[in-house]
């Protein structure tokens, strides 16, 4: 493959970036002169280490298929997602199993897709069981922990389980915990009612995320201690937030993105699948019955929770600018931060897979657009399932 070079105004600084691309990886990145207003901006591919499902493709599909996963890829890539962690929620057992074997089909059996997915993230079964916690989990699939389940699924997709979110609260955590970081697992706190004491004990075993730390919870909380104030004062714990203008109003927002500044905070999308039949008040694989909102808000019908977002971590990173003035501050939320909990190796280096956003935006727009996306040095919009010359890089 020849070098390629690509320019534009630095996404996460000032003046111009000049970037060499070759082999599927960054060859050099050199600051140059600011190219001015009509030249696009360039970062880092977005990073999403929660997404459901999106348009078309479901990670929860009633019918798991590698076809959902391999949807999702190309759809999420649209607006500039080069890496992305297919999120399992909340089931039986055999229909999480089942879910968790499509994605590891879906990687093992498209360059493609597995160049996309960097893993997957198991959101559940072992949450709270009280209303609000719960968000729209299924109450009837709420259970504890089993370390028999959690080999399970490692066995099921080998080396792809990176995320399991878990309610403290349940017996058995700081056992399943133990387990789980053994194996290379990160564990996140999540869906959770736990006290000080029990999410302090599953960090000590090794816990280090928060899941969409400020929703999934109850809708009144004592002022203080609550659980909120605990993960947020941990510095062992970076959380992830969803920047979608439904979860967290721009003060929560802004409030938790400086408190967690010194220790982590990662943006996520929390997505679901958007089938057409889902804009008519239809049946949603995360939460059931559900209605959109014209605002944009997925709410389920019956509760008014929100079932998971309908918007990606474009307008995330938008949100994010908007709220701080800042979209370098944006853009390492959603691609530098992850990458960090992702730990797979150099980012945005020289080295580093080349995974490259090149977009416009201005203050004020409500989403970022991408112009072009690359995936370890191969354009998405060329993208097919043949050995590419990267290799397959992950």
């Amino acid at each position: 493959m020849s070098a390629r070079t690509l320019r534009g105004r630095d996404a996460l600084g000032s003046g111009g970036l000049e970037i060499v691309v070759e082999h599927g990886r960054i060859s050099t990145l050199t600051p140059t002169t600011d190219p001015g207003d009509g030249a696009p901006w360039i970062g880092p591919g977005l990073i999403d280490l929660q997404v459901n499902g999106h348009l078309d493709g479901d990670a929860n599909a009633a019918e798991p298929s590698p076809d959902h996963i391999t949807a999702m890829a190309r759809s999420l890539a649209a607006h500039g997602v080069t890496r992305f962690l297919p999120t399992v929620i909340t089931a039986s057992p055999a229909e999480m199993l089942d879910r968790i074997r499509a994605i590891g089909e879906a990687v093992s059996a498209s360059p493609a897709t597995s160049r996309a997915v960097a893993g997957i993230h198991v959101e559940g079964p072992s949450l709270s069981d009280q209303d609000g916690p719960r968000g729209v989990h299924p109450l009837a699939h709420i259970r504890p922990p089993s370390i028999a389940e959690l080999q399970s699924w490692l066995d099921a997709a080998p080396g792809l389980l990176r995320v399991v979110t878990l309610s403290p609260h349940h017996p058995g955590s700081v056992e399943a915990t133990r387990f789980l970081v053994a194996h290379g697992v990160r564990v996140a706190v999540g869906h959770t009612h736990a006290t000080d004491a029990e999410i302090a004990a599953v960090v000590d075993a090794g816990a280090t995320l928060s899941t969409h730390l400020g929703n999934g919870a109850h809708a009144v909380l004592p002022r203080h201690p609550n659980y909120l104030w605990t993960q947020l004062a941990e510095p062992r714990l970076a959380a992830g937030v969803i920047a979608d203008g439904h979860h967290l109003p721009d003060a929560t927002l802004a409030t938790m993105i400086a408190a967690k500044r010194d220790h982590g905070l990662f943006l996520v999308s929390d997505a679901v699948a958007t089938p057409a039949s889902l804009h008519q008040d239809g049946v949603s694989t995360v939460g059931g019955g559900v209605h959109l909102a014209d605002d944009g808000a997925l709410r389920h019908a019956a509760t008014g929770f929100l079932a998971g977002s309908v918007q990606t971590l474009d307008v995330g990173v938008a949100t994010v600018a908007r709220v701080t003035g800042s979209l370098a501050t944006a853009m390492r939320l959603a691609s530098s931060a992850p990458a960090s909990v992702l730990d797979d190796g150099p980012h945005w280096t020289a080295g580093a897979r080349a995974d490259v956003l090149l977009f416009d935006w201005a203050p004020g727009d409500r989403t970022i657009s991408p112009r072009e996306v690359l995936i370890a040095g191969e354009p998405t919009t060329d993208r097919t399932d043949a050995p590419a010359a990267a290799g397959g890089l992950r």
